[in-house]
């Protein structure tokens, strides 16, 4: 197949407004300071029972990005209203919103209930907005997401979590963690024991430590899209052109 050049594919591309068009270059995957801090994690779980599988494994997860040299904060879901149940200014959800502000990447660990992750995990991500002002909280954040079930291994709730990584931009890792009937896998203290199981929260700590490493630098650029590029410059030349202010 014939290649060819962007310089003489543009004539080709009415629809596109070349000022805006930019050309992905490598250079600029490369940091040219790279941060020298502690890589920041939140980590969110979904039930409030006393002895939460979910909590158990978020606290397995926070000991292995501890271990790799991650700086964690685990957000604590109890007294958290349910989305548009409160105000924003409710102390739980300003909370919330500044850790996630706060991260560079995040663990999500839901148990699976009815098929789905619980509606305490969700009623947190909504809680979590798409923009304050100009900043998006989770937009070039990297993510892992992982579950826990009582029965046998199922995977309906780490994609669902996929799905809103997604919505909210977020860089979702590939690897994740599906606990199998969970009861099994956590000793009488609450840590998790030796198995195949626990192997894969390893991987999956370990995979999302690299992505954060990698990306934390330069994921403005990694956002960085065409079409809001288009909408911003409509946007200012609008209110550049008023007729009367």
């Amino acid at each position: 197949m014939q290649r060819v050049s962007v310089s003489t594919m543009l004539p080709d591309l009415p629809s596109l407004n070349a000022e805006l068009f930019n050309m992905p270059e490598s250079a600029r995957l490369r940091s040219a300071e790279a941060s020298t801090h502690a890589p920041r994690f939140l980590l969110l779980y979904g039930s409030l029972r006393e002895r939460s599988y979910s909590k158990l494994l978020t606290l397995e997860a926070a000991r292995l990005l501890e271990a790799m040299g991650g700086e964690v904060r685990i957000f604590d879901p109890c007294g958290l209203p349910l989305p548009d149940g409160a105000p924003d200014t409710h102390p739980k959800v300003v909370e919330l919103r500044e850790l996630a502000q706060w991260a560079e990447g995040m663990v999500w660990t839901s148990p699976e209930r009815h098929g789905a992750m619980t509606g305490i995990m969700k009623a947190q991500i909504d809680w979590i907005p798409l923009s304050v002002g100009a900043v998006r909280p989770t937009q070039g954040k990297t993510l892992a997401v992982m579950e826990v079930s009582g029965g046998s291994q199922s995977f309906n709730a780490v994609n669902q979590m996929r799905i809103l990584g997604r919505w909210m931009r977020m860089i979702t890792i590939p690897n994740q963690s599906s606990v199998a009937k969970a009861f099994m896998e956590f000793d009488d203290a609450g840590r998790m024991k030796p198995s195949a199981y626990y192997d894969r929260v390893v991987d999956v700590m370990e995979e999302l430590m690299k992505f954060t490493l990698l990306t934390r630098d330069v994921s403005p650029y990694l956002v960085d899209r065409y079409s809001e590029r288009k909408e911003t410059a409509e946007e200012l030349s609008k209110r550049v052109n008023q007729r009367s202010i």
